[in-house]
């Protein structure tokens, strides 16, 4: 199957094959054309399964068949909004949609926070067909009017779980009703929790349902090992496999920032060059932190769950689960970014005995089986006393992100009723201000968490929360 039979126009036809694309991926074969049709879609997609071009391409051919009248000022209006949880994974999905619509002439702006808000301000000020935000710099912009919603016909949310996850849900309901009711909305998510489906509810009109991979499944293509090792010992282990099979690039996990750095610090000293990714690190830092691991000027880049989506590397080879995630799914999400795309890759974990109870819920979600592997040198203490693992997730455990659901009224979001309504219309609230914010829009923080006060999916470690 070609591109060219999915429907989509020579332009871009010739920008994707410019772009090494040469046959389109399960997600996007299913998704191309029912996004051409123009309706509603939820796609169960995992990262590297090229959903971005999947929802791209129909999306910049769309755009592309129409002309938009311009708004009141005489600007031309932004029509396309796609929402993502991160910097990186904005910045990713803005650098594809700007090389497939090369032979355009439309133009995307990428949107987030950690930089100066005015260079953005003043692209807003040309012409711009494509926003691609995180939540919460998109609000600062609506605070400072400097973007004006109400002509957007298509929406997208990419990794919506996620997003969910960090606590954008009451941002998200406030986007949706500043935007016209009348548009085209596509739902993206590795995952189909019960929040999910409220969300999908309330935003989706008689959706198209599409899912390539089975749920909270693995890829094929990633080969998964586990090694059995003591807490004191996994960083040795760790500079062992890279150093005794030569590895070049490698992206290891850790669940905190600080053990992130500190990870980072030891393996350069161990002869490792290594940067670690995070979000109490710069925009600038983070960036350069990418750049070198992609160019090949470090080794390892250490990154904590939140930091690292976005992170769109090709044929990365090697991922390392230093420490497993707390939530079961993350193991999902973080071995996803080898193996995409239908390229082989290798997923190592290294498990202590106070992680076992985490491999577990693991091995119940993915329906697997962990074989534990031992190196010699390194083989756990029998009689080593087993702590308790340190839960690194504070505040309230509940999952409250998409409100309680009674009689079609959401209690806790901001959609009020919904009597029988599409998220986006008009809402009561769905405008005013938050208990505590100021209205210029300005609040702690770097322009992309959720806004003060927005309550969580489900907690997460309170080291990534800024991310």
């Amino acid at each position: 199957m070609s591109f060219a039979s999915l429907g989509l126009n020579e332009k871009l036809v010739q920008a994707i094959h410019e772009c090494g694309y040469t046959q389109p991926t399960p997600i996007q074969q299913q998704a191309i054309p029912l996004v051409l049709k123009g309706g509603d879609l939820l796609a169960g997609a995992q990262t590297g399964t090229g959903k971005t071009a999947g929802f791209g391409l129909p999306m910049l051919q769309r755009l592309s068949e129409t002309q938009a009248r311009p708004l009141a000022n005489g600007r031309a209006p932004v029509r396309a909004l796609v929402l993502t949880p991160t910097r990186e994974l904005a910045a990713q999905v803005e650098e594809n949609l700007r090389a497939y619509a090369r032979h355009t002439n439309l133009r995307t702006l990428v949107m987030f926070g950690g930089v100066s808000i005015n260079p953005q301000m003043k692209a807003l000020g040309r012409k711009v067909d494509v926003v691609v935000a995180t939540p919460g710099r998109l609000l600062d912009h609506v605070s400072q009017r400097s973007i004006d919603l109400s002509r957007i016909e298509m929406l997208v949310l990419d990794e919506a779980d996620r997003m969910l996850d960090m606590g954008f849900i009451r941002d998200i309901r406030r986007i949706l009703a500043l935007l016209p009711r009348q548009r085209q909305n596509l739902l993206f998510s590795a995952t189909f929790s019960d929040d999910i489906k409220a969300l999908a509810e309330d935003l989706l009109n008689q959706p198209e349902h599409i899912e390539v991979a089975r749920r909270n499944a693995t890829a094929e293509t990633i080969a998964q090992r586990f090694f059995e090792v003591d807490k004191g010992r996994k960083r040795a282990l760790l500079s062992y496999h890279i150093g005794h099979h030569n590895w070049r690039q490698v992206l290891v996990f850790t669940r905190t920032k600080h053990g992130a750095n500190r990870l980072a610090e030891q393996l350069s000293k161990d002869g490792l060059p290594a940067m670690a990714i995070h979000g109490n690190k710069s925009q600038g830092a983070r960036t350069k932190a990418l750049s070198e691991f992609k160019s090949g000027g470090i080794r390892v880049l250490v990154a904590t769950d939140i930091a690292a989506r976005g992170i769109d590397i090709s044929e990365l080879p090697h991922v390392v689960n230093y420490e497993l995630p707390h939530v079961a799914e993350d193991y999902v999400h973080r071995i996803g970014r080898t193996g995409r795309a239908g390229s082989n890759g290798e997923a190592l974990s290294l498990v202590s005995a106070e992680e076992k109870p985490l491999l577990k819920a693991i091995e119940r979600l993915i329906k697997q089986t962990a074989t534990l592997e031992r190196v010699a040198g390194f083989e756990p203490d029998p009689n080593a006393p087993v702590t308790p693992l340190e839960d690194t997730r504070g505040g309230n455990r509940g999952r409250n992100g998409g409100g309680q659901r009674s009689g079609g009224q959401r209690n806790g979001g901001n959609g009020g009723q919904r009597n029988g309504q599409r998220a986006g219309g008009n809402r009561s609230g769905g405008n005013g201000q938050r208990s505590g914010q100021r209205a210029n829009g300005n609040r702690s923080g770097d322009g992309d968490g959720p806004r003060a006060g927005a309550p969580r999916r489900r907690s997460r470690p309170q080291a990534e929360h800024s991310s």
